[in-house]
Order: structure tokens, then C-alpha cells, then sequence
């Protein structure tokens, strides 16, 4: 493998080089062009992919700049226009175009010569999009794009007041793992005030997007959105009841090692009656886990981090300090959450993130800094649809990237023990994350079969699945409506619908690939690399196994995968 991550923005041929989209009129000749053109041969068919791949690299990297822009500064006017303006104006025309497009290249006789080993995945995805379409879901769509984004909008608005000071809630949750129990309660009760105020008014977003999206779902000629959705993110690998058996998984397998990590910390804390404050908490005499203090300071020692695990990896993230594609510290006005946006046309991507000092803000650059490699590992596979890989696969990426990287947390912590909390802290929440996937993908199976169902009855479905994926350790009195809104944090509800059974697929995934990178580190980064570098031109199945594991999620995988686990947190002073 090479050592250097590439810098090169991919060659226009097609559109000129100064080409920028800004209106549907000086689009629509490029997708005119492409429609009307004749294609006589294998040769003419894949220039003529090769300027498809192009336009849409263009138009890619210019929609995801817009929102990158929104999201840096909710509060900007100007790039909210530019974003609704693309969503409402550009795409919605496209759409009619690309649906044309796609019969063209499953229309032509040379399609039949092109080199199945790389194209398989592509043309069952194109065959794919053109059963879905349907032109009345177009406006539909577009003003989902608008309304789903109204959420990082309310969202980057939440702030509260900690002894007269104004934070962000990522910023504020800092407080929650603090010593000082007096300090978490009022963090937390000041979050919990503050996420309640606009209660009502997510959930009245939220009807809206389930109505919209029911609607979707019907005309293209789905019983419900989960059926239609399922299809739409291109899941050929697994079904409904095989995301069942994860959930029964979960709670059979990892349910009991949740159950003793907090048992551990309640031990730690001393207390006879955790409460919902305590559940990040460091006893009395311990600080929490401070691994950095600014944006600059996180970016620099990912990057020796990343280059101590292998020097290429290092070199993604300084390609792009240089570009400027790192945008780390929380702020007011930021949208929440954190993200790598792949830019398909320059190839190297950006990374947003709300740090504030935390350990999770570290495990959260590991993370990103994984799908930021993919992106620059796939960015030379000729097509840019070879470049847009399931997130079953992007996930394991950046999932991955955690584990690996634990080993050199001594950039970021210069004791022993703290190094091994912070290991412990990442293993523990590998563990936690299952159960609260599983408490969402349930939520979201039960919220897209049940179009028509009421607040209250969605309250207390969700209830039901949050306890089913609980504890039981943890006192919730006095927050039992707040619990019963839990739900509204998370933020793949509302933007990215069902886009989260991907992240437990990927968690085992990376779980094994941890296994396999304590046998044999070398080989392990080799096959993760080499996996990475597909793109999506192999199956899911097929870059698992290129990974050197199994694209298996069943109950006897995951109880293997669990005890693994287990045994490295005996190993580092968890009692079992």
C-alpha cells in the first residue's frame, strides 16, 4: 500500500474547469448532452460513464459544500438559502433526468460487456433507483431535504446557563462527567429543562416527516416506509427479521456485559442509587478524562496518533489541515453532532465535530478521521458511483479506527491510568452503543409500520422498546417525561430515516476486526485497507471477507464477539 493519500482533484473533461453550479438553466445542457448522446460501443459507453461520473462529482461536491456551510453557522441566512435553494430549485430537476439516464445505460446492449467484478454492485443499484422512482415523489423529497434540516436548526439554537455561563449542550455535557455530583444534577436538569422546551415542537416536525415520508412510500407502492426505505438504501445483504434477531441478540448477549459495566461504575461511585446524572461519572478524586483542550490541539495529535498506527493514515488528516477541511470545536450556532462529508470531486473530505475537551469528543475524531481515510482510499476508483459504498462498510471504516488507535492514547494521556480508563471507557461504550442501536432500529421498525399512530401512542411504544434495551440500574424518577421524549436527541430520526442498524453491523464488524488486529496487526491493517480501496465495486459480504471477517450479525456471532469483549475488560481491571 502507499504511504501518500492523494491530493488530486479529478480532471474535468466533460464540464469546463471553471464551471460552478449555480442555476438549473446552466446545469441542464450537461444532462441534455448526456440523454441524447449515441452510444455504439463498450468504448462509448463507458465515456460516456466516465462523464456521468464527472457531472455528478460536480454537482456532489457542490450540495455538500452548501450544507457544510449551513451546518458550520446555523444561524446564517445566506447559506441556508444556498442549501433550500439547491434542495427546492436544482434537484428536484435533476432527479426526472437521472431516472432517464439510468434506463439508457440498462437499455444499452454494451452494458451486457461491462466487467461484472467491478460493476455488479453499480448496475443492481441503478436497476434498483429506476423500479423506485416515481415522479410525484419528487417535490415530495425535496421538501423533506428542507424539513429534516429544520432539525439541526432547533437543535443548534439549545444552549443553558451553568453558574452564569452560556454553553452548548455538547459543551455543557463535559459537566456530566465530573466528580462534583451537585454540579452533574444541575448540568443535567438544566439539559433536560432545556430539551423539553421544544419537545412539542419536534414532535410536530416529526409528524410531518413521518406523514411525508408514509406518502413516498405509497406511490412508489410500498404497504409502509420501512419496506420502501429498505430497498432504497440498497439492502440486498439482509432483511427485517434478520435486524429482529440482531435485537434478540442484544438483549440475550450484551444486555448482561452493559448490565456489569454499570455495576462496575456504580461500585467506582460508591453510590447505592445511581440516577440518570451519574451514569458517566468519575468517583470523588478523579477527575474525568481530559485528553485536549482546543480544535488545534485535537487535530494535531490525531495526526501523530494516526501516524504511529500507519504513516498513511497520518497523511489523510494532514492533507487536510492544509485544505482547511476541519472545522473541530463546539460553538453557538453549530449544528449538533459530528460528521466526515466526502467531497467527491477534490477527494478530500471534511470533517465537522462540536469537541469540547471530552473523552467522546476523542473517540468522535478517531472516528471521523476513519471514514475520512475510506474517502480518500476510494477516491481513485474511476466512477464516483463506485465511490458511494453502503454504510454497513463505512461504518466498519470509522468503527475500526477507534480500536485500532487505542493502543497510542498515550498522545493524549500521559499516565498509565488514565490510558487504561480511557480504553475501558471506549470498551464500554462499544458495549452500551448495542443496546441503545437496537432500542432505535425497534423504534424506527414499529414508527414506519404504524403510519397514522398518535404522540401518545408512539410515547409509549417507545417506552416500552427503551425499557426492553434498559438496565433497570438507574433511578429515572422525576424525568419520566423526558425519558418518555428521549427519543428527540437523536438525530438520524429526523435526517437520516432508518440510517441506524448500520452502526451495530458495524460495531461487530469492528469488533472482529479489533480480534484480528491483536493477532496480527500488519495483516489486519492490510485487509482493512485493502477492503476500504473497493469502494463499492464487491458486495457487502464480499468486502467483509476482503476485511478478513464475516458479515454475520446472529445471536451465536454476537454472543463470540461478546465474550471476546469481555474478557479484554477483565483483562484491563473490569470484575465480572
Amino acid at each position: 500500500m502507499e504511504l501518500t493519500a492523494p491530493t488530486e482533484k479529478v480532471k474535468r473533461d466533460f464540464l469546463p474547469e471553471d464551471f460552478q453550479v449555480k442555476t438549473w438553466d446552466e446545469l441542464q445542457p450537461y444532462f441534455e448532452d448526456l440523454k441524447g448522446r449515441s452510444i455504439n460501443s463498450k468504448e462509448e459507453l463507458e465515456k460516456w460513464l466516465k462523464d456521468l461520473s464527472e457531472l455528478e462529482a460536480v454537482i456532489s461536491e457542490d450540495a455538500s459544500w452548501r450544507q457544510i456551510r449551513m451546518t458550520c453557522d446555523t444561524t446564517n441566512k445566506e447559506f441556508e438559502d444556498a442549501f433550500t435553494y439547491f434542495c427546492l430549485e436544482i434537484e428536484p430537476k435533476m432527479k426526472p433526468y437521472f431516472f432517464e439516464l439510468n434506463n439508457k445505460l440498462l437499455a444499452s446492449p454494451y452494458t451486457k460487456e461491462l466487467d461484472k467484478s467491478m460493476y455488479f454492485p453499480y448496475l443492481r443499484s441503478v436497476e434498483n433507483a429506476v423500479q423506485l422512482y416515481r415522479e410525484e415523489n419528487v417535490p415530495i423529497q425535496a421538501e423533506l431535504s428542507v424539513l429534516a434540516q429544520n432539525y439541526g436548526s432547533i437543535s443548534g439554537k439549545m444552549t443553558v446557563t451553568i453558574d452564569g455561563q452560556e454553553y452548548t449542550l455538547q459543551q455543557a455535557a463535559r459537566f456530566l462527567q465530573s466528580p462534583d455530583r451537585n454540579l452533574r444534577e444541575k448540568t443535567f436538569r438544566a439539559v433536560a429543562e432545556r430539551r423539553m422546551q421544544d419537545k412539542d415542537q419536534l414532535n410536530e416536525l416529526f409528524n410531518k416527516l413521518l406523514e411525508r415520508r408514509q406518502q413516498v412510500a405509497l406511490n412508489a407502492g410500498f404497504k409502509n416506509y420501512r419496506d420502501y426505505k429498505f430497498r432504497e438504501l440498497g439492502r440486498f445483504d439482509y432483511t427485517p427479521e434478520d435486524c429482529f434477531a440482531f435485537h434478540t441478540a442484544v438483549r440475550e448477549h450484551i444486555m448482561p456485559l452493559q448490565k456489569m459495566l454499570v455495576e462496575h461504575r456504580q461500585r467506582r461511585l460508591g453510590l447505592e442509587r445511581m440516577r440518570p446524572w451519574d451514569t458517566d461519572a468519575e468517583p470523588v478524586g478523579t477527575e474525568p478524562l481530559h485528553p485536549f483542550e482546543t480544535g488545534q490541539e485535537l487535530a494535531d495529535k490525531a495526526i501523530e496518533t494516526f501516524s504511529r498506527l500507519r504513516p498513511y493514515f497520518a497523511n489523510c488528516l494532514k492533507t487536510m489541515v492544509q485544505m482547511n477541511r476541519l472545522d473541530l470545536e463546539s460553538r453557538k450556532g453549530k449544528a449538533p453532532g459530528g460528521y466526515n462529508c466526502p467531497l467527491a470531486e477534490t477527494g478530500v473530505p471534511f470533517i465537522f465535530m462540536n469537541a469540547a475537551g471530552t473523552m467522546g469528543d476523542l473517540t468522535t475524531m478517531m472516528h471521523e478521521g476513519g471514514h475520512a481515510v475510506h474517502s480518500f482510499l476510494s477516491h481513485r476508483l474511476p466512477l464516483s458511483s463506485f465511490k458511494e459504498y453502503p454504510m454497513e462498510i463505512a461504518e466498519l471504516a470509522s468503527m475500526s479506527m477507534e480500536l485500532f488507535t487505542m493502543e497510542y492514547w498515550d498522545v493524549f494521556y500521559k499516565t498509565e491510568e488514565e490510558l487504561r480508563r480511557a480504553q475501558v471507557e471506549e470498551l464500554e461504550r462499544v458495549i452500551s452503543v448495542l443496546p441503545w442501536i437496537a432500542t432505535i432500529d425497534k423504534f424506527q421498525h414499529w414508527l414506519y409500520t404504524n403510519p397514522g399512530h398518535s404522540d401518545k401512542d408512539r410515547e409509549l411504544i417507545w417506552m416500552e422498546i427503551l425499557n426492553e434495551f434498559s438496565t433497570g440500574i438507574t433511578d429515572w424518577s422525576g424525568f419520566e417525561e423526558y425519558r418518555a421524549h428521549f427519543w428527540q436527541k437523536q438525530l438520524h430520526l429526523f435526517e437520516v430515516p432508518f440510517y441506524y442498524i448500520e452502526y451495530g453491523i458495524a460495531q461487530l464488524g469492528a469488533v472482529a476486526m479489533w480480534r484480528q488486529y491483536r493477532n496480527n496487526k500488519e495483516q489486519a491493517l492490510d485487509n482493512y485497507m485493502a477492503a476500504l480501496s473497493q469502494g463499492y465495486t464487491k458486495t457487502l459480504k464480499e468486502l467483509y471477507e476482503i476485511a478478513g471477517i464475516k458479515f454475520d450479525f446472529s445471536p451465536a456471532y454476537i454472543k463470540e464477539l461478546s465474550s471476546f469483549v469481555k474478557e479484554a475488560l477483565v483483562s484491563m481491571g473490569v470484575k465480572g
